[in-house]
């Protein structure tokens, strides 16, 4: 094994969370391929959309209510992502002026600069940067 190539993020709407992703995120659509019953949407940070060893996100529309029952929340509330950056300061403001909103004031701890942020859908973030990169 090499690496962990997608996470799914299950989403109510694909066109809704692709438009979040890539204008709100930043993000690249990597794919959007239609199969029929369902869509193949991959999304991916600025600059790992080529990194096949970049881990990519799967979004994946909710097709029964168990799933809609688990949209944005699907670690109890928990942080469930870790969107790593090399200029948070740089990343914070981008984010901040496309309408993310920050649960928190950034703050310095022993592993790095970090705020949470929650996604369209409820999922919650860090942005975070590193102090090591054996993180």
């Amino acid at each position: 094994m090499s690496h962990l190539g997608l996470i799914t993020i299950v989403v109510d709407d694909y066109d809704r969370a692709i438009r979040h992703y890539v204008q709100d995120l930043g993000f690249a659509l990597v794919k959007d391929l239609d199969q029929g019953d369902k869509r193949w949407v991959v999304v991916a940070p600025p600059g790992t959309e080529r990194d096949r060893q970049a881990t990519h996100v799967l979004l994946a529309e909710a097709t029964d209510d168990d799933q809609r029952a688990r949209v944005g929340d699907q670690t109890g509330g928990r942080v469930s992502f870790f969107l790593h950056t090399e200029d948070f300061d740089m990343d914070h403001m981008a984010l901040s002026q496309r309408g993310i909103v920050f649960e928190e004031e950034p703050r310095d701890e022993p592993y790095g600069r970090v705020a949470v942020f929650c996604d369209l859908f409820g999922n919650r973030w860090d942005l975070i940067e590193t102090v090591s990169r054996l993180d």
